[in-house]
């Protein structure tokens, strides 16, 4: 055979086995707030684009109005993958490249959601949850997660109801909230109750409602979602503390309910709510609200990336330089400015720059009042919570205690510093926004279209927009 003839052959060879131009799927949600909204008010579009493995897509993303063009965003990675990563009281779960579930650590009471109680010390994939997931949430003992199209998903811990299938008995493997089959777009979970939001702005809530934290107007445990009367419309994003909610207003203000004994709901007192109160001082230019499961505390985000925060404060985690609880929102030392997400934990907080870097402040091996940077994160994340940081292209880390092998590196051994997960990637999301006032009275049928990039193919999302006078 001549050389030539032998050249084209491995050519040949080399281009059947790997592809050049082999791309892998993208996959799109579009979300839109107010909805309904009024005439003339302005509508912000949101499209988060998945890249279902090679990283997050970038580009820009068109949107219309059936065949009327909106304008375009562009792509933006930094922050916008919250609801990927989510962490319990001793359990973590993520969701993985291919849009499933994969969770570790503590598993009791189920939380892990692989049909055993056997503790994890690597990823573990939850049972029936290998592709579909848009969103994670983890409550102290359970765990849920958000499913094509707006379903949702519990298991663990239903002691309380908060697994949301009408019964009180764990589950090991995931189950469907009852009513919640359609128009979910966001889940957050706490101790013993979990929320979520639909998409025409309401917030309902189920599980134990001590100290008012569904926010229904009783203290009456409920198995399945309910709504209180100011839970009905008008909210874009929603957040569970430990025995506290909270959620975001249309206009930018934040409301919360529940325990108010660390002065958690922010209006300046410490009585208990039974339905949503105004947080003092946050009326309007919020952007962001960040709980979690084990804290009795709440940070925002302004619309300019300040980062302010109230309630507890026994460990410095509210990051003023100072200790002692706080009744009304109180700035962040050092990050007035630059702030692309917040994440609570129970005694300490972190925050993730639009740079790409962390910082994190409150209980360590020492209790530190303000922002410091964490080893070996400065730059290239996209993602965070207050133990765990997931990079640009997937990688995960963790830090912190590890007794039930919740750093998800195969052992048991705390870590002072971050330390890889093994054998896990992450999904990295990208997130583009328009804001438009153009959309007369009536129904809308808007879409968003990524057109691909070198690593993804295109992909795109429907949502159907209400306008009334």
């Amino acid at each position: 055979m001549s050389a030539f003839r032998l050249l084209a052959v491995a050519a040949l060879s080399l281009a059947l086995a790997a592809p050049a131009f082999a791309r892998d799927p993208s996959r799109m949600r579009l979300l839109a707030a107010p909805n309904p909204s009024k005439a003339g008010e302005a509508v912000t579009l949101t499209a988060e684009v998945d890249g279902l493995g090679r990283g997050a897509p970038t580009g820009k993303v068109s949107f219309s109005d059936g065949s009327v063009a909106l304008g375009s965003g562009t792509l933006s990675r930094v922050g916008a993958g919250q609801a990927v990563l989510a962490a319990g009281a001793y359990h973590k779960c993520a969701l993985t490249s291919a849009g499933g579930v994969d969770c570790w650590g503590w598993n009791y009471f189920g939380q892990l959601g692989d049909g055993t109680r056997t503790d994890r010390h690597t990823p573990t994939a939850v049972s029936g949850l290998s592709s579909g997931v848009i969103a994670i949430t983890a409550g102290s003992y359970h765990s849920c997660a958000l499913i094509s199209p707006s379903g949702v998903k519990c298991w663990g811990s239903n002691r309380q109801g908060q697994l949301g299938d009408g019964t009180r008995t764990d589950r090991h493997t995931p189950v469907s909230v009852s009513g919640l089959s359609s128009g979910v777009v966001a889940i957050t979970a706490g101790l013993g109750h979990t929320c979520a939001l639909t998409h025409t702005g309401r917030v309902k809530c189920w599980g134990d409602n001590s100290f008012g934290r569904l926010g229904d107007g009783t203290e009456r445990r409920r198995l399945t979602p309910v709504s209180g009367s100011g839970l009905r419309s008008g909210f874009v994003a929603i957040t569970a503390g430990l025995l506290h909610s909270c959620a975001l207003t249309s206009a930018g203000g934040v409301k919360c309910w529940g325990h108010n004994v660390f002065n958690e709901l922010g209006n300046g007192d410490y009585t208990a709510r039974f339905a949503p109160v105004p947080v003092s001082g946050l009326s309007s230019g919020v952007a962001v609200i960040a709980s979690s499961a084990g804290s009795s505390y709440t940070c925002a985000l302004t619309s300019s990336g300040a980062a302010k925060c109230w309630g507890y404060n026994g460990h410095g985690q509210l990051g003023d330089g100072a200790g002692g609880t706080r009744g009304t929102p109180v700035a962040v030392s050092g990050l007035a400015s630059g702030v692309a997400a917040i994440a609570p934990g129970g005694t300490r907080t972190c925050a993730l720059t639009s740079s790409g870097a962390v910082k994190c402040w409150g209980g360590t091996t020492t209790d530190s009042l303000k922002p410091a940077p964490v080893p070996g994160l400065s730059s290239g994340v996209f993602a965070i919570n207050s133990t765990c940081a997931l990079s640009l292209f997937g990688a995960a880390k963790c830090w912190g205690d590890n007794d039930y092998g919740q750093i998800g590196d195969g052992t048991t051994i705390d870590r002072l510093t971050p330390t890889p997960v093994s054998g896990f990637t992450a999904l990295v999301r990208a997130r583009a926004t328009l804001s438009t006032s153009a959309l007369a009275v009536g129904t809308h049928a808007l879409q968003a279209r990524f057109p691909g990039d070198a690593n993804h193919l295109p992909s795109s999302a429907p949502r159907v927009q209400t306008v009334v006078p």
